[in-house]
This record gives structure tokens, sequence and C-alpha cells, in this order.
């Protein structure tokens, strides 16, 4: 996955979270340290899913961020919502200068209903998927026979 983007360094931050054992809180430091991410990012984008309930943050010597809720109860739908971004735009010049040939009327609106179609395909792929599922893809290593 990207790096750069925020709904991938929210979910592989989501991931360590649940797969710490035992659990422990995570410092936006360890975390950007990990990820290659800076802290201020990393606390920006928490914070959104702070917000909605996904994680949730303590300070002082022992805080950090941890999981709001079980892995199991948090699917991949509720982490792209809480970030509030779409990965399927157009990118138009903007409401405070709309286009003023038909042509490119037409065209915006049938590329955006499209674009919402797979939108909603795309949302309706994610929520099938939690954190607890995507955990239990990661291979574990084999038991160390005598040991």
């Amino acid at each position: 996955m990207k790096r750069n983007s925020r709904f991938s360094l929210a979910l592989h931050t989501l991931a360590h979270l649940a797969a710490l054992t035992p659990p422990r809180p995570l410092t936006s430091g360890e975390i950007g340290e990990h990820s290659g991410t800076n802290p201020v990012v990393v606390r920006r984008t928490l914070g959104l899913l702070k917000e909605s309930g996904l994680v949730s943050s303590e300070k002082g010597h022992s805080g950090g961020w941890t999981l709001a809720r079980p892995a199991e109860e948090i699917t991949l739908a509720d982490v792209y919502a809480a970030l509030g971004e779409r990965f399927l735009r157009m990118e138009v010049e903007g409401e405070e200068n709309p286009p003023n040939c038909a042509i490119e009327r037409a065209l915006l609106g049938s590329v955006e209903a499209a674009l919402d179609d797979a939108e909603a395909l795309l949302v309706g792929r994610l929520s099938k998927t939690s954190l607890a599922d995507i955990l239990a893809r990661i291979p574990r290593p084999a038991p160390i026979e005598g040991i």
C-alpha cells in the first residue's frame, strides 16, 4: 500500500494495535517511526479515527493510542468513512469556477455518477472485511519442536 495515504497509515496502525500481545498503547512517535511518517501526521490521522470511536488515546508517560473497539467490530469501511476521503473523484475546478461548457457539464455529471456507483461498490466490499479478518491472514511462524 502507498505509504503517503491516510487510509494506508490508518489501517496499518490499527492492525498493529490489534496484533499487540499483550495489548498496550502506542505513541504517535512509535507509530511514526514504524511507518516512516511524521508523528504530527499520525496524530491528525488517528484524531479522525478517535472522533469516529475507532481508537482512544491517553496522555502521559504510559499513554498512547489503543483500539476503542474489538478488531472484529472495526471494518475497513469504518476506517474509510472516518477519514472522510474518497478514492474515486473527479478533479474539478470547484464551485467558485463552474464549467461554462455544456459538454463539460454533461461529462462531469456522467463521470461523477459512474464514480459514485464505483465508490458505493468499494465501500460495500470494505464493509465485509474487519481488522480481525486481516490479522487472520497474517502467517504465523511455525512452532519449534521441543520448545
